[in-house]
C-alpha cells in the first residue's frame, strides 16, 4: 500500500496488514470495472470534501487551492481518458486517490482522505448517478409521451374495437386507446419526480458508520453538491441504507413493464390478421431467409428488456434482504443492477419513440373491426335501462340479440324490425339510433370516457402534464 515512499500500490486499508490481498480476494473485490462510472461525482465529491476540511481548519487556503487545481486537473484526465481506473486499483475511489497522489504527492493529496469513508462517498455519489440519470430517463419517457400524443393528435376520429380478455368488447377512439398508454407513463414520470424528492438527501459526512470528530459541515457539503433535502439525519443509514436504489430499480422495471405492454399491441396490430399498423422500414427488420417478413423488432425487443429490468429489481432485492446496519460489502452489488436498468433504458427508449413516431395507422382496418363482434350489445341495454327497462332485464335482452345473430351469421344492425320486437317489445325501432360507432362513441362523454370531446379533454391534461416532465428533465446539469 502507498505509504509516502513512491510505491504505486494504493489502497485505502491496510494499515494493519502485513500482506496484501491475495490474487483471488483482489479479482473478487475489484468494482472500478463498473463503477467507474462515478468518476466525475467522486471528484465533486471531493472538492466539496477539501472545502469543508479548509473550513474546520484542516486545510490552508493555499492547500485548497492546490487541492482544487488537482483535482481540476485530474477531472480532465479522466474526461479525455488520459487517467483510467485499472483492477490494481479496486474501486474508483482508489483510482481517484492514485491520480491526485500522483498530482500532488502524499503529503497534500494525502490529507483529502481525513473524515471520510469509501462508505459514505459511494452512498452520495451513487445518488448523484442515479439523480442525473433518472432526468435522462424521465425526458425520454417524455418524448415518448410526445409520440404517443402525436400520434392520438393525428387520428382524432378513428374508431377501432376495444378489447377485453383480447375479445371484441366496445368501439373506442384509437387517440383513446393511445392516450390509455399515456397514462402509466406519465405516473412513471411523477415517480422519478417523488423518488428524486426522496434521494435528495446527501450521506457525505457520515464517515464510515459513525459520523466525524473533526467538526467537519455535512450540511455545506450537501449545498455544495445539489442536494436539496441537506444531509441525511442519521449516519448510519446515510452509509447503509439502499431503499433509494431499490426504489429506482422499481420505477425502471415499471417503466419495462408499461413499454412491454405498448409493444406487445404494436406485435399483434402489425400482424397480417389485424392490419391495424404498418411499421416505417427504419424501425422494423426483415428475415435471413423468408424475404417478405417485415419483423418488429423493436417491439419484441422492449417485450424481453422488460423482464431484464425485473430481473435486476428482484436480485437487487435478494441482496439487500436481511443485511445487518451498518455497511457491508454485499453492496457491492447495489449498482450494476441499475447501472444496467439505465443503459437499457436509455437506448430502448429512443428506439420505441422512433417507431411509434413513424408507424402508418391503417383507419380503414381499424374502422371495419369496430362495430364486428356484437361490440354494440352494451348500448343496446343501455338504450333498454334509458327507456325504464331494469338493467337485469336489459342485459339479457341484449344477450338474446347476440345470440339471434349467431344463429343468423349477421351484426346487430343487420336485425330486422320484426326480430328485435320477436326478442322483446321494448325493442322499438329507435334502437337502431344506438346502433352506429358514432353514436356509440359520442355517447360516452363523461370524464375518462372515449367520446371525442372527453377524448380531447383528456389530451389538454396529458399535453400541460408533459410542459411539467420536460421541465424537470432538463432543470438539473
Amino acid at each position: 500500500m502507498s505509504n509516502g515512499t513512491g510505491n504505486s500500490d494504493v489502497r485505502l486499508w491496510g494499515g494493519r496488514f502485513a500482506d496484501g490481498p491475495a490474487e483471488a480476494l483482489a479479482k473478487l473485490s475489484a468494482s472500478v470495472h463498473f463503477d467507474w462510472r462515478l468518476a466525475p461525482y467522486d471528484i465533486a465529491g471531493s472538492r466539496a470534501h477539501a472545502r469543508v476540511l479548509t473550513k474546520a481548519g484542516l486545510l490552508t487556503e493555499d492547500e485548497l487551492n492546490r487541492m482544487i487545481e488537482g483535482l481540476d486537473a485530474l477531472e480532465a484526465a479522466v474526461a479525455d481518458g488520459s487517467f483510467t481506473g485499472t483492477i490494481a486499483d479496486e474501486d474508483v475511489h482508489t483510482a481517484l486517490e492514485r491520480g491526485l497522489l500522483e498530482r500532488l504527492g502524499p503529503d497534500l493529496g494525502g490529507k483529502l482522505r481525513a473524515g471520510r469513508s469509501r462508505n459514505d462517498q459511494v452512498a452520495t455519489l451513487f445518488r448523484m448517478y442515479l439523480r442525473d440519470h433518472a432526468r435522462i430517463i424521465g425526458g425520454l419517457v417524455a418524448e415518448l409521451q410526445d409520440a404517443l400524443v402525436g400520434l392520438a393528435e393525428a387520428h382524432p376520429d378513428v374508431a377501432m374495437p376495444g378489447r377485453t380478455h383480447l375479445q371484441h368488447a366496445q368501439p373506442v377512439l384509437f387517440a383513446h386507446h393511445i392516450l390509455a398508454h399515456v397514462q402509466p407513463l406519465a405516473r412513471d414520470a411523477e415517480r422519478l419526480r417523488q423518488w428524486d424528492a426522496r434521494t435528495a438527501v446527501s450521506p457525505y459526512g457520515s464517515g464510515a458508520l459513525a459520523g466525524s470528530s473533526l467538526g467537519l459541515d455535512p450540511e455545506a457539503v450537501a449545498e455544495d453538491l445539489g442536494f436539496e433535502g441537506g444531509s441525511v439525519a442519521n449516519s448510519i443509514d446515510g452509509t447503509a441504507s439502499r431503499d433509494f436504489v431499490a426504489e429506482f430499480a422499481f420505477i425502471t422495471a415499471m417503466i419495462g413493464v408499461n413499454l412491454s405492454r405498448i409493444a406487445e399491441e404494436i406485435i399483434i396490430w402489425n400482424t397480417k390478421e389485424f392490419s391495424f399498423v404498418t411499421l416505417h422500414d427504419a424501425f422494423s427488420t426483415g428475415s435471413s431467409i423468408m424475404p417478405q417478413k417485415k419483423n418488429p423488432d423493436i417491439a419484441e425487443l422492449a417485450r424481453g428488456k422488460a423482464g431484464r429490468l425485473i430481473g435486476n429489481l428482484t436480485g437487487l432485492m435478494a441482496t439487500l434482504k436481511a443485511l445487518p446496519l451498518a455497511y457491508n460489502r454485499d453492496l457491492q452489488e447495489d449498482k450494476e443492477p441499475v447501472f444496467d436498468a439505465c443503459d437499457q433504458l436509455e437506448i430502448l427508449l429512443p428506439a420505441l419513440t422512433g417507431m411509434m413516431a413513424t408507424l402508418t395507422v391503417n383507419r380503414e382496418r381499424m374502422e371495419e373491426l369496430a362495430p364486428a363482434g356484437f361490440s354494440l350489445a352494451t348500448d343496446i341495454a343501455e338504450w333498454l335501462v334509458k327507456q325504464g327497462v331494469p338493467f337485469r332485464v336489459a342485459h339479457e335482452v341484449a344477450g338474446e340479440c347476440v345470440k339471434v345473430c349467431e344463429q343468423e351469421s349477421i351484426e346487430l344492425d343487420e336485425l330486422t324490425d320484426e326480430q328485435f320486437a320477436k326478442i322483446s317489445p321494448h325493442l322499438t325501432p329507435q334502437v337502431r339510433t344506438v346502433l352506429n360507432v358514432p353514436g356509440a362513441l359520442a355517447s360516452r362523454d363523461g370524464r375518462g370516457g372515449t367520446a371525442p370531446s372527453a377524448v380531447a379533454v383528456q389530451l389538454a391534461e396529458v399535453k400541460a402534464d408533459l410542459v411539467t416532465q420536460h421541465a424537470w428533465a432538463t432543470a438539473r446539469g
